[in-house]
């Protein structure tokens, strides 16, 4: 018989460094395909038809995202980690579980009241700070889902200290299933409960747009559930209390401020691009997160997956007393992020007419325009992780806030400036974001240079001159594709526009990976060694 809590413990087994990078890229993949299923199916139903509803949906997710962000998210990971790592490296594993319940227990009992605040103060949120361009009714339905969904900053915030506790030590299965699970409760609302919840001949729910909200709440129950899979076979001793007396948990206590500060300045640059686009057209606000969400998508696969999974290495070799190890560790992980993040951003510009086709049957010219111009943020928003995690894993998370201080607040300026001084609209916030992201990255740069001598060695260098002289052949090449394939009007179904756009990608990238290997940059060798073996592998004599 299957002792199931042994199988849950093997699944869960720590992995090294490339299969953790591999397995949160698949993952975060897999979550990115259903994030696109979802909006696709939701794109479908009210993006066209229900615009103001749609609209409605999402300036409702604003508040409670922020409030996530602002009080858990990637703070708790940055100032978390690190710490925890220390007390396990000493051996001094009730030190430990004391530092996480003690955290657990406080993130728990602050988000629920900010859950219970949102709920109560919904209404003045929408209509006076992120919705006030909506009409009478879209304000009613945003402040009727914003309270189904203020739930989730509790939920994630418990479901994010048990994915923390398993990233810490490179436990990373369950961590990666959390996203992907996250999306299906928010499909199967999208597909079920809008048709309305019918139990026993009863209709306990009428259905209609608020199903979406009710699937977003499953969809953080199933995360939570998951993410608690991934504690068996840590040995992880809860208690309901808070140590206030444990030194670790007094460190993260000292940290997280600076850094929460960090993640909730940052989103209140969201905040006011949805206050913003709530005042130009209908589906304005739908149409920018979309396209925020598809160029998001890289950026997730590459700079978010990358950084997470190398961040408890780095952190590990400071904690050695390496720092050279650290800086080699820093220069390989930055080289990839750009190598992979380069020729991306160039395929999403030119190919955002398809893009734009896999969350809304037919394309949309406003979204991909859109689109277009955030496309120039992809390898800046994919740096910027490994970047800010370089000051993270020395536990420093106040440069990072001083410098997301000086980035937020001109990115505020310019999009108040770009989207309605000059009349730009949307595309002024679009705009607005890149030229933060691009702001921030060389600020961040500036300061690592000083502080972490050699990074910027001369070999580095040239390599990423050689990485932008490839994708500028690639560039080409990927134009000349997209006029040999134009996204057209025929291109309706995902059928007929998805295999266009392969060919385009896979030209793309083959020419790319080609003229890597011509300039020597060593990143391609393991691409070109598999390919090797998949062609030459000798034959198996039976």
């Amino acid at each position: 018989m299957i002792n199931f809590k042994t199988t849950i413990s093997k699944a869960n087994k720590k992995l090294p460094l490339k299969i953790a990078a591999t397995l949160l890229a698949s993952s975060s993949l897999l979550a990115s395909l259903l994030g696109l299923l979802r909006d696709r199916l939701l794109n479908g139903m009210y993006y066209n038809t229900y615009p103001t509803g749609i609209d409605a949906y999402a300036v409702a997710f604003t508040i409670p995202d922020f409030m996530f962000f602002i009080l858990v998210s990637g703070a708790l990971s940055v100032t978390f980690i690190p710490v925890f790592n220390q007390r396990l490296a000493k051996g001094n594993k009730r030190s430990a579980w004391e530092l996480s319940t003690s955290l657990l227990n406080l993130l728990a009992i602050v988000t629920l009241v900010a859950s219970v605040l949102i709920i109560i103060f919904a209404d003045v949120l929408v209509k006076y700070v992120v919705g006030p361009g909506l009409d009478e009714s879209s304000t009613a339905l945003a402040v009727s889902m914003m309270r189904v969904i203020a739930v989730n900053p509790f939920l994630f915030a418990i479901a994010t200290v048990f994915a923390s506790m398993q990233q810490a030590v490179g436990r990373f299965a369950f961590f990666a299933l959390a996203p992907v699970l996250y999306n299906i409760g928010i499909i199967i609302g999208a597909m079920f409960f809008t048709q309305g919840i019918n139990i026993f001949g009863i209709q306990i729910f009428e259905g209609g747009i608020m199903g979406v909200a009710l699937g977003v709440v499953l969809g953080s129950m199933l995360q939570l559930l998951v993410s608690s899979l991934g504690l068996f076979g840590m040995g992880f001793d809860y208690r309901f209390k808070i140590y206030w007396k444990n030194k670790g948990f007094r460190q993260v206590l000292r940290l997280l401020p600076p850094r929460s500060l960090d993640q909730g300045i940052d989103y209140v640059t969201s905040i006011v691009e949805t206050n913003l686009a709530s005042r130009f057209v209908a589906g304005s606000v739908r149409a920018y997160q979309q396209a925020m969400t598809l160029s998001f998508v890289p950026i997730n696969l590459i700079g978010v997956a990358i950084s997470t999974a190398a961040f408890p290495k780095m952190t590990e070799r400071l904690g050695q007393g390496r720092p050279d190890l650290f800086r080699r560790e820093l220069q390989a992980v930055l080289r990839v992020i750009v190598w992979l993040a380069l020729p991306v951003t160039v395929i999403a510009y030119f190919g955002r007419g398809y893009l734009v086709s896999f969350v809304n049957n037919g394309g949309d010219a406003y979204i991909a325009s859109i689109l277009g111009i955030l496309s120039i943020s992809i390898l800046f928003r994919s740096i910027f992780f490994i970047a800010a995690r370089s000051f993270y894993a020395q536990q420093d998370t106040k440069t990072p806030l001083y410098i997301s201080l000086v980035t937020i607040g001109a990115s505020v300026a310019l999009a108040v400036w770009l989207s309605l001084g000059t009349n730009a609209g949307v595309y002024g916030l679009a705009w607005a974001s890149v030229l933060a992201a691009i702001l921030e990255v060389t600020i961040l740069f500036v300061i690592m240079e000083r502080r972490i001598r050699g990074l910027f060695s001369k070999d580095f260098v040239n390599a990423l001159v050689r990485m932008a002289s490839a994708t500028g052949f690639m560039a080409i090449i990927t134009y000349i594709m997209v006029l040999l394939l134009p996204f057209g009007a025929d291109d309706q179904s995902f059928f007929s526009s998805f295999p266009k756009f392969a060919v385009i990608v896979a030209v793309s990238l083959i020419s790319y990976i080609i003229i890597c290997r011509l300039f020597k940059l060593r990143e391609v060798n393991p691409i070109i060694d598999k390919v090797r073996k998949i062609l030459f592998k000798p034959p198996t004599v039976g």
